[in-house]
Parts: structure tokens; C-alpha cells; sequence
């Protein structure tokens, strides 16, 4: 009898492939909602208009003029935004990551520093 060699791929679960759908949604999802905020048609997501900046962990294209980078993250667990925001490229731009935990909400992450920027540029452009 001739064995089958057992295949090498790892099998993936359609848990992970429903799940990697739905954070490519998200993605597609927040840069819609970023093009009717700003009303900008420019903005896309990275995968679609620049695998350059997809490689840099930049999910959505077209921030960067606002001096924004964006990283969207769909998880039911806590993704460790220090590591995602680290990985994030070092430039002018401020580094985000969205967040969104299904059935729960959404919230945006940032450093420290850059919160303050911000806070200090609203007050200047206040006066």
C-alpha cells in the first residue's frame, strides 16, 4: 500500500479566516467613515492603495496629510497596543490604533505625548 504524505500547510480555521474578513471590514469600514468625516476621497485603506505603508503597519492611506497614522485592530481580547504602536512608523505623523471589540465599542489609542500635542494644539487654535 502507498502512504499519503501528509501536507505540509498548516490547515487554517474558518474562525481565523472569518476573522481576518472581518477585520479587513473594519479597515474598509474606517476608511469610508474617515472620507465622509473629512470629506476626502483620497482616503483608502493601505491595502489597497500603498503596500508600502501596509508594511508599516498602516492600515488606512491618506491620514497622513492630517498627521495621522491608523492602525485598525478587531479583536475579543486586548491586543497589546504598546507592541502595535511601536511598530508603527517614526515620523511626524501621530500613530493611532483603532480598536474595536465586537458588542462592545470602539476606542482610539495613542501615546502620551501626542495626546498632549494635540490637547495643546486645540487650545492654541482656541485662541
Amino acid at each position: 500500500m502507498t502512504q499519503q504524505k501528509k501536507s505540509s500547510k498548516k490547515k487554517t480555521s474558518s474562525k481565523t479566516i472569518n476573522a481576518r474578513r472581518a477585520g479587513h471590514q473594519y479597515e474598509r469600514d474606517l476608511a469610508k467613515e474617515l472620507r465622509e468625516l473629512l470629506s476626502d476621497e483620497d482616503i483608502s485603506t493601505s491595502r489597497y492603495s500603498s503596500r508600502k505603508l501596509d508594511d508599516a503597519k498602516v492600515d488606512i492611506f491618506g491620514t497622513q496629510k492630517y498627521g495621522f497614522h491608523i492602525q485598525a485592530k478587531r479583536y475579543k481580547n486586548n491586543p497589546n497596543l504598546f507592541e502595535i504602536l511601536n511598530e508603527m512608523p517614526t515620523d511626524k505623523c501621530i500613530n493611532t490604533v483603532f480598536w474595536k471589540k465586537p458588542h462592545v465599542g470602539e476606542i482610539v489609542s495613542m501615546n502620551k505625548g501626542d495626546f498632549y500635542e494635540l490637547i495643546i494644539a486645540l487650545i492654541n487654535e482656541g485662541n
